[in-house]
């Protein structure tokens, strides 16, 4: 009991200054005007297009953006799913235990002399 009333009172002390530190010259903020009408909400080319093909071994998955091919998921009958993905863009698919594991971060260049 000795230890909870100080826990107490010390949780209380922001709830104090809170009320009584508020200035009297507050002002409303202005509404967010509306988008304009020509953006659209999602692009849907961003949208990963894909197709499942299932056969009496398994279930394959195939991910393409804009028509290109970058991760196949192939889940056999009965074993764990595992992943074939283009890492470098070229075009040869790569096997890997998961989509993530070897992702690489996005790299742009900030400055060049």
């Amino acid at each position: 009991m000795r230890r909870l009333l100080p826990m107490l009172l010390i949780a209380a002390v922001p709830v104090f200054a809170q009320q009584g530190g508020r200035p009297a010259d507050l002002q409303p903020l202005p509404a967010v005007p509306p988008p304009p009408p020509d953006i659209t909400a999602w692009d849907a080319t961003l949208e990963p297009q894909v197709t499942i093909k299932k056969t009496e071994k398994g279930k394959v998955e195939e991910y393409r953006i804009n028509g290109r091919l970058y991760m196949v998921k192939v889940t056999p009958e009965g074993a764990p799913p595992y992943y074939l993905v283009d890492n470098k863009g070229d075009g040869s698919l790569i096997p890997t235990d998961g989509p993530t594991p070897n992702t690489r971060p996005p790299m742009w260049v900030i400055f060049q002399f």
